[in-house]
């Protein structure tokens, strides 16, 4: 007799803001997921307010062997991976030049290594070959930024840290092309702007006004985008789409697009005050 298996999923960096959104997702697809997370309560109470069949661990995503022990501990629990998200990132803001060394490692170990390692710790299953895995195939999908496509003024190593995530997250599709496995899809969200705590936290920081300076997304915005790659993988998505299109014409043309770039940061300013203005306003 066959037994039919759960599909499971896990979600890196998923305690809380984007992460949890899209773990939240999952589960009510039906996923068996793994909420994963550098702290283990910010882990633990975000799979308890997921609730059903939703699990924890802590993990740093640093740390490959941490994050194959996650991965080692889902597949035993449900015969397989079917979805791996690659969500845990940072942003830290400056030009490189006033950034430390720690500051500059975090960002490219966190947001390149860390995508890295949870790729390759997914495809490894997703062959058969995590530990009880019975079921090949499945999908990861990477959460990149409109950073990863075009430069980023002000976040010089956080921009260089995203494209290396989509130079690698290509290049994977197509090693895997290649080498024939045809049942692995890779999908790279590349977000705009998005108000959650990581953008909340640079409110007051003059550096990261490019972030704030087109309609900010909300988590549901980017939620949706994951949904609609779940049911049809694509390898690269943007959001918003004329946002893609801009950065892409930024990266094609960097002399045009500098030209623009004060105006941008001028908006983002603004947009910064308007948001303070408002905290100040809620908190009367």
């Amino acid at each position: 007799m066959t037994t039919t298996r759960s599909r499971s999923a896990l979600v890196t960096g998923a305690g809380r803001g984007l992460g949890k959104d899209i773990a939240a997702l999952l589960a009510a697809r039906g996923y068996q997921v793994m909420v994963t997370d550098l702290d283990a309560d910010t882990a633990a109470a975000a799979a308890a307010e997921i609730g059903g069949i939703a699990t924890w661990a802590a993990v740093d995503v640093r740390d490959h062997q941490q994050v194959e022990k996650a991965r080692d501990a889902l597949v035993a629990a449900s015969g397989g991976i079917d979805v791996w998200v690659n969500n845990a990132g940072v942003l830290l803001t400056g030009p490189a030049w006033e950034q430390n060394e720690d500051e500059r490692r975090l960002l490219v170990d966190v947001n390149t290594l860390g995508t890295i390692n949870g790729t390759v710790a997914a495809i490894e299953a997703m062959r058969g070959r995590g530990v009880g895995s019975a079921s090949p195939g499945g999908h990861i999908i990477n959460i990149v930024s409109l950073a990863g496509i075009s430069a980023v003024p002000g976040e010089a190593v956080y921009a260089a840290s995203k494209h290396a995530v989509m130079g690698f997250s290509t290049s994977t599709a197509i090693d895997l092309r290649l080498a024939g496995v045809e049942d692995i899809a890779i999908s790279c969200i590349c977000p705009d702007g998005i108000w959650t705590p990581m953008l909340h936290d640079k409110l007051t920081d003059p550096q990261a006004a490019l972030s704030f300076s087109g309609s900010l997304l909300q988590p549901g915005d980017v939620v949706r985008a994951v949904g609609t790659v779940l049911d049809s993988p694509r390898l690269v998505t943007a959001v918003p789409a004329w946002r893609g299109a801009l950065a892409r014409l930024g990266a094609t043309f960097p002399r045009l697009a500098g030209a623009g770039l004060p105006l941008m940061a001028a908006q983002g300013r603004r947009t910064q005050r308007r948001l303070l203005a408002t905290q100040e306003s809620a908190r009367r």
